[in-house]
């Protein structure tokens, strides 16, 4: 079945394009669908529940991103409140905006 799109006008291929994205949306929609339910079928078969399994796909992909995060030293020191610090990334903390403030 092929369609001579030299003899279609702007009007009908649009319409045309349209029909071809949802179709083409539809089949990608039933590959996932097909892929799911063979992922299911193997879980269940292994008996892993697969509530389990992604709980614990979740958890180990939340742990990864926490641990990238690193900790900076602190460059900066409040001379008044030494327990007060800035690393010198993000935000200036208002004593440090006044002690510039003050030269």
């Amino acid at each position: 079945m092929a369609i001579d799109i030299s003899k279609l006008n702007e009007t009908q291929l649009t319409a045309l394009m349209a029909k071809i994205q949802t179709r083409l949306r539809d089949l990608q929609l039933e590959k996932v669908a097909r892929v799911r339910d063979k992922v299911i079928a193997m879980i269940t078969l292994e008996g892993v529940d697969h509530a389990d399994l992604m709980e614990h796909t979740a958890f180990a992909r939340r742990k990864k991103r926490v641990s990238k995060v690193a900790k900076v030293a602190p460059k900066y020191r409040n001379p008044a409140d030494p327990s007060q610090t800035w690393s010198g990334r993000g935000r200036q903390p208002r004593w440090f905006k006044a002690a510039i403030r003050k030269g």
